[in-house]
């Protein structure tokens, strides 16, 4: 009863927080409004398996045929930062009450020059609140891809890799998920032909290596 109480106190304030945001001019708030409209009006499930993040898992389109046995729900908005994500947490993750929550945050705030630790900071008050609120929901971290196009940052999407790997180690509930060596061929190089003309964003042949990393998670 108690865990209740707590439980329904946190998605409150959740709600007022959300409910402040909206009142002010903060990034991205028109496409999560839309990316809410549009999945209140088709209709969602709690205990769904939620995949939220930056633009690679917005433009994921077969997501939801990759895996026809799962009820999958894609909120994946813009050129999102962990920071964004942060901000916008209750309408596209909290209020959903999802089981299970795939989190694709970090590439663009490498290419950004946000330092790793900042990063960590919003992934890890991201983590904390969705254990508070259900200490049961599980949670994957997917690491940074090797785009061609942010080739020249390299070793800066190692370090952030090789960190958001030992954060998930060290909490319960938390899981890394790597897409960097499966894109990547035997020379360690970016395999191009897996992208779209921008060499940033995956394309159709990226997305099926995708379903093969994620597989083993369903």
């Amino acid at each position: 009863m108690k865990t209740t109480r707590i439980t329904r106190l946190l998605i409150l304030i959740s709600i007022l927080i959300w409910g402040e945001i909206n009142a002010q001019n903060v990034p991205f708030e028109q496409e999560v409004r839309q990316i809410s409209a549009r999945l209140d009006s088709l209709g969602w499930e709690r205990g769904s398996t939620l995949f939220t993040g930056s633009s690679t898992i917005r433009m994921w389109k077969s997501l939801e045929t990759s895996f026809p046995n799962e009820v999958i729900l894609n909120t994946g908005f813009g050129g999102s930062k962990a920071s964004d994500l942060e901000t916008h947490l209750f309408p596209l993750v909290i209020r959903l009450e999802p089981s299970r929550v795939f989190i694709y945050e970090g590439d663009n705030d490498i290419w950004a020059d946000v330092p790793v630790a900042d990063i960590l900071t919003s992934m890890d008050n991201i983590v904390t609140r969705l254990q508070l609120i259900n200490p049961k929901t599980e949670i994957f971290l997917i690491g940074a891809k090797p785009s061609p196009s942010r080739w020249e940052k390299k070793q800066n999407y190692e370090i952030f890799n090789q960190k958001l790997k030992e954060y998930g180690l060290s909490k319960e509930g938390v899981e890394f998920v790597d897409t960097w060596k499966a894109l990547t061929d035997p020379t360690g190089n970016p395999r191009p032909e897996l992208y779209i003309e921008d060499q940033l964003h995956l394309n159709e042949k990226g997305y099926l290596v995708w379903t093969e990393i994620f597989k083993p998670y369903f």
